[in-house]
């Protein structure tokens, strides 16, 4: 029911700021300002785009967790939306929105309300009120290296593992 009062009261915001605004400075330089926010935070939010994309990349080439940054490129693509939404209410949003700190807040305010019940990554299923290996178990995968095919090893004048056939001990050529 909020939502539907949410679409109700921002028009409404709007058209009321339209008015007062229009009435200050007229009706040109109030279209002109809605335009001019509307193209400057096009630009902002395509740079910082681009920034936050760079983060979720190197958030999982590093294995690190991808919450905040994939959090911020969705704050940043709803501040592209408010922004090319016309009026002075929905610029005020999306330009505050492409303000980090304030994503911080939000990211804070929207945390407190979700519970995170169990996390998987590649098949791997964490519980997040215990620990790991809570238990002493690993559970994992092997081959034995005894049944696999071996594959011809190197000359033994190989450059990279002379005098013992171009293999390491650890690999299997």
């Amino acid at each position: 029911m909020w939502l539907f009062w949410l679409f109700v009261a921002v028009p409404i915001v709007e058209i009321a700021l339209f008015i007062q605004v229009g009435g200050l400075i007229g009706l040109w330089p109030t279209l002109a300002i809605v335009v001019l926010t509307a193209l400057v935070g096009t630009a902002l939010m395509r740079s910082q785009g681009a920034h936050a994309w760079a983060e979720i990349q190197r958030s999982f080439s590093e294995m690190r967790d991808p919450t905040r940054p994939l959090a911020h490129g969705v704050m940043i693509l709803v501040a592209g939306m408010l922004l090319l939404t016309p009026g002075f209410f929905t610029d005020t949003l999306g330009l505050l929105l492409l303000i980090p700190a304030v994503r911080d807040g939000v990211m804070r305010q929207i945390a407190r309300r979700v519970r995170v019940t169990r996390v998987e990554m590649g098949g791997m299923r964490r519980e997040p009120h215990r620990p790991p290996h809570g238990d002493g178990v690993i559970d994992g995968d092997y081959v034995v290296e005894d049944d696999a095919p071996r594959r011809p090893s190197a000359p033994p004048d190989h450059p990279r593992d002379p005098g013992r056939g171009g293999t390491s001990g650890w690999t299997r050529h």
